[in-house]
C-alpha cells in the first residue's frame, strides 16, 4: 500500500472508532426476551431469545424445550436443556442445521429428553450480542455471536464434581470427530427441514477449546462427551459452513480468530448493533422522561433489533471475499448471494419496506437472490423459506418485493426477467403449498375469482392475487414492457367480484356465481385464511379509493372502519373447530374485530388518511403501539413473524406506514417521539420532529418537509433517502381541515368517483 494510502486508512480507522465511541449505547435497551412467554395457545410473539448479528447466517439461543420442538424457548420454563445454533423463524417450521452444547456438573445424564438444569430469569442476561446465565446448581454459561459462529465460555463451580460439556446433533443424522491433543471437535448435523436433496444437506461445524479435556464415550453418535477438571473455565470458539469444513474453519478464523477472549468478540459485536440502531435514532418519547418513556425506548429498540434478523443470510465468501454458497433448492454449490427464513405473506406489508430504507445494498442483493431461486427451483420464485420451499400461507408475494424495490428504483435485476418468472407463478399451480403457483388459477382467470369450497381461502386468495397482479403491472408498465401490462391489466379489480354490497363484506363465491350461504361475518376460515370476513374487507393494498367506491362514499367507508373497534371481541370458531391462537389474541387486545395479532388488518387504521379523515389514524396508530406493544416477554400482540409485526412498530412509531409495497408512499401515522433521525446508508440525516408530542397530544396541527407545508398524507422513500427534515406540530385534539382532500390522498389505482 501506498504510504499515503496507509495513512489516509488509519484516519478512516480512527474516525469510524471515534464515532462509535460517541454513540449511545443503545443494545442496553434492547430485550431479546420480548415475546418469550408464549405457547401453542398464546402467542406474544412466539418468539426465542435469539443472540446473533444482524441478518445473521446463524443464531445462538438457549433452549428449554426438547430437541425438535418447535417451542424452542418458553418463558415459564424453569430448565435449560442446552445452548444452540438455530436457523428458527417460526415454532410453526421448527428449526434445522441445529448442534447444541450443554453443561453438567457432577452425575453425566446425556439424554436430552432427561438432562436440564434449574435456573432463574434474575440470573439470564439477553442481549443481541450477548447471552449469559447461570444455573441454580452454579455453572455459567455466555454467548457472544458472530455472522457464523459463537464465542463461548463455561464456568464450572469448584465444588460439586467433575465438568461435563455434551455436545448434540438435536435430531436426524449427524457426526462428530473428537480431537483431544487438537482441542478440537468437528462434524456435521443434516437435520433439515425444507430441503429438495436432503442427502448432500449438511451443515459442517469446528469447535476449538482453551482448555485440554477428555473425550468421554457417549454411547450415542449423535454427541460428543468431553470431561474438564473440576472448576474449569472454558472458552470455545465455533463456527458453521453449509459447504465444507474447509470453509467453516475460515469463517472460524475470519469471525473468530484475532479475539483471545470472549469480551473481545462481545465488544465487537455491540459495536455492530450499536452501528445499525443508531442509524435509527430517537429521543424525547412521549411518555416523558420517566420509566414510561424508558419503556417506550426499549420497545423500539427492542423492536428494531427483531427487525433486522430475517431474512437471514445463507452465503458465505471465500478467502478472496467473494461470496457463494450451498443450495437448498437444487444441492449444488453456486456463486453470488443467497438468502433465507422468511415468510413473504408475513413481511412484504412492513418488514421489507422498511429494509428498503435501511438496507437498500442488501435488498439489491435480495432481488438477485430471488431470481436466482427461480433458476434453482425450476421455475418457481421464494414464498416462505426455511431454508428451502415450504409453500406455506398464499398469494405470490415475491412479486411485491421486486415491485417494491423497483419503485424505489432498486433496479439489480431485469425487469422482463421479473415478469416472465412471475407469469409462470400465475398460470400453473406450484408444486408445494398455496404460496407457490396459484390454487385454482384456471379459475381465477377465468371467472375472475377463486371459488369457494373449491379452494379453501378462496376471499383472501382473491384480493391478493389482485394486488400481486398489480405489482406486476406496475413494473411492466414502469419499464414500458407493453405486453405484460395488457397480460395483468384485466386482473387489477379483481377483488371487485367478490364484493357482496347488501352485506359490505367480501364474501366466498362458487362456481356458479352464487353466494356461499350461510354467511356470518364473525365465523372464521372457510373462504378466509386465518380470519373472518372483518378482517379482510381491507386487503385491496392497491386500490383503496376503488373500495371507498364499493361503499359508496368516503363516510360509509369511515363508518365502516369505526365498526371494526366498536364491534365486540366476539369469537366464532367456524371452519377451524377450536379456538386457534389468533382468535385468543384478538380477545385480549380488546379492541373489538381489529386483529392486530394477525397481517391482514394491521394497515386498516391508516386508511382513514385515504377517506378524508386523517386524524383517526393518528388516533388509532397510537392507541395500538401503546396497547399492544411492550418490551417484556408479553411484548406482541401475536406472532412477531420474521420482523412483520416489529416493523409495523418501528414504522409507526416513526410516523409511517406503506399501505401499498410497490409504491414509493409512506403514509402518515403520528409519531411516537419528540425526535428521530433516520441515516441512510450512505450517511444522509432524515430528521422527523415532532413538536409538543406527548400522550395526549398525538394529532398533528401542522407539517412541514424541509420548510414547506406539507399538504399531502404520505412522503416518499426519496424525501427520506436525499435526507431532510420532517417537522410535525402535535396537539390535544384532531385539525378537522388539515389534508382531508382527495388532492392529499396516497396512491390508489382507481380515481374518486
Amino acid at each position: 500500500m501506498h504510504p499515503k494510502s496507509f495513512f489516509l486508512a488509519l484516519l478512516l480507522l480512527a474516525a469510524i472508532s471515534a464515532n462509535a465511541q460517541r454513540q449511545p449505547d443503545l443494545t442496553q435497551y434492547v430485550s431479546t426476551l420480548q415475546g418469550t412467554h408464549s405457547n401453542f395457545g398464546l402467542s406474544h410473539g412466539n418468539t426465542f431469545p435469539a443472540t446473533a448479528m444482524p441478518y445473521a447466517v446463524h443464531e445462538w439461543t438457549p433452549q428449554t424445550g426438547p430437541n425438535g420442538e418447535g417451542f424452542k424457548y418458553l418463558y415459564e420454563a424453569d430448565e435449560i436443556r442446552g445452548f444452540g445454533q438455530s436457523h428458527q423463524c417460526s415454532p410453526w417450521v421448527s428449526d434445522y442445521a441445529v448442534y447444541s452444547f450443554f453443561p453438567e456438573v457432577g452425575a453425566l445424564v446425556t439424554d436430552a429428553n432427561q438432562r436440564g438444569a434449574k435456573f432463574s430469569h434474575a440470573n439470564e442476561t439477553a442481549l443481541p450480542h450477548y447471552y449469559s446465565v447461570t444455573f441454580d446448581n452454579g455453572i455459567r454459561t455466555e454467548m457472544a455471536p458472530t455472522t457464523r459462529g459463537v464465542h463461548l465460555r463455561f464456568t464450572y463451580p469448584k465444588r460439586g464434581g467433575d465438568a461435563w460439556l455434551i455436545i448434540d446433533g438435536y435430531t436426524a443424522q449427524s457426526e462428530f470427530l473428537v480431537d483431544a491433543a487438537k482441542r478440537e471437535v468437528r462434524g456435521w448435523v443434516n437435520n433439515h427441514r425444507f430441503v429438495n436433496h436432503p442427502e448432500t444437506f449438511k451443515c459442517y461445524f469446528v469447535i476449538k477449546f482453551d482448555k485440554r479435556f477428555t473425550p468421554s464415550p457417549s454411547g450415542e453418535k449423535g454427541e460428543a462427551v468431553l470431561r474438564f477438571p473440576v472448576g474449569s473455565v472454558v472458552q470455545a470458539k465455533a463456527a458453521s459452513s453449509y459447504i465444507s469444513y474447509e470453509q467453516a474453519e475460515l469463517n472460524l478464523q475470519r469471525e473468530l480468530g484475532a479475539d483471545k477472549t470472549l469480551e473481545s468478540t462481545k465488544r465487537r459485536g455491540q459495536q455492530t448493533w450499536n452501528q445499525l440502531l443508531n442509524r435509527v435514532r430517537v429521543e424525547g418519547p412521549s411518555a416523558g422522561a420517566g420509566e414510561a418513556g424508558l419503556e417506550q425506548l426499549r420497545t423500539f429498540y427492542s423492536c428494531l433489533f427483531r427487525a433486522n434478523l430475517f431474512s437471514r443470510k445463507f452465503y458465505e465468501r471465500r478467502a478472496d471475499n467473494s461470496p457463494y454458497y450451498y443450495s437448498p433448492y437444487d444441492g449444488k454449490i453456486h456463486n453470488g448471494y443467497m438468502y433465507t427464513d422468511n415468510g413473504f405473506w408475513d413481511t412484504f406489508r412492513s418488514q421489507f419496506p422498511l429494509t428498503n430504507i435501511l438496507h437498500p445494498t442488501q435488498q439489491g442483493r435480495y432481488m438477485e437472490a430471488m431470481m436466482r431461486v427461480q433458476q434453482e427451483e425450476l421455475g418457481w420464485f421464494p414464498s416462505w423459506s426455511c431454508p428451502g420451499e415450504t409453500g406455506g400461507m398464499l398469494g405470490n408475494h415475491s412479486i411485491s418485493l421486486f415491485a417494491d424495490a423497483y419503485a424505489k428504483g432498486i433496479r439489480t435485476v431485469p425487469a422482463d426477467s421479473i415478469l416472465k418468472g412471475y407469469a409462470h407463478e400465475v398460470f400453473n399451480k406450484g408444486p408445494y403449498g398455496g404460496a407457490n403457483g396459484r390454487q385454482c388459477w384456471k379459475e381465477y382467470y377465468t371467472l375472475g375469482y377463486v371459488p369457494f369450497p373449491l379452494s379453501h381461502g378462496s376471499v383472501s386468495q382473491t384480493l391478493e392475487y389482485a394486488y400481486d397482479d398489480w405489482c406486476a403491472y406496475t413494473i411492466a408498465q414502469q419499464s414500458g414492457n407493453t405486453f405484460y401490462q395488457d397480460v395483468f391489466q384485466r386482473q387489477l379489480y379483481n377483488y371487485r367480484n367478490l364484493w357482496d354490497a347488501a352485506t359490505g363484506f367480501f364474501r366466498g363465491r362458487g362456481e356458479d356465481g352464487k353466494w356461499y350461504e350461510p354467511f356470518d361475518p364473525l365465523v372464521w376460515g372457510g373462504p378466509y385464511t386465518e380470519g373472518n370476513a372483518w378482517h379482510y374487507i381491507w386487503s385491496v393494498f392497491h386500490d383503496v379509493q376503488g373500495l371507498i367506491n364499493l361503499f359508496g362514499s368516503d363516510e360509509a367507508f369511515v363508518a365502516k372502519i369505526d365498526s371494526v373497534f366498536s364491534q365486540p371481541s366476539t369469537i366464532k370458531e367456524g371452519w377451524y373447530g377450536y379456538k386457534i391462537h389468533e382468535m385468543t389474541e384478538m380477545e385480549i387486545a380488546g379492541m373489538g374485530q381489529y386483529a392486530h395479532g394477525n397481517q391482514p388488518i394491521q394497515h386498516m387504521p391508516y386508511l382513514y388518511s385515504y377517506a378524508g379523515q386523517p386524524w383517526k389514524t393518528q388516533y388509532w396508530v397510537r392507541q395500538i403501539m401503546e396497547r399492544l406493544y411492550n418490551s417484556t416477554p408479553d411484548g406482541f400482540p401475536g406472532d412477531e413473524d420474521q420482523g412483520g409485526m416489529s416493523s409495523w412498530y418501528v414504522l409507526s412509531a416513526l410516523g409511517l406506514y406503506a399501505v401499498t409495497p410497490g409504491t414509493n408512499q409512506y403514509v402518515i401515522g403520528s409519531p411516537l417521539f419528540r425526535k428521530a433521525t433516520i441515516t441512510t446508508e450512505e450517511g444522509r440525516e432524515f430528521v422527523i420532529e415532532a413538536r409538543d408530542n406527548s400522550r395526549e397530544n398525538v394529532y398533528i396541527q401542522s407539517a412541514m418537509l424541509n420548510g414547506q407545508p406539507l399538504t399531502k398524507n404520505y412522503i416518499t422513500y426519496e424525501d427520506i433517502m436525499r435526507g431532510g427534515t420532517l417537522t410535525f406540530q402535535m396537539g390535544p385534539t384532531p385539525n378537522r381541515q388539515r389534508n382531508t382532500t382527495k388532492s392529499s390522498a396516497p396512491f390508489s389505482l382507481s380515481a374518486p368517483n
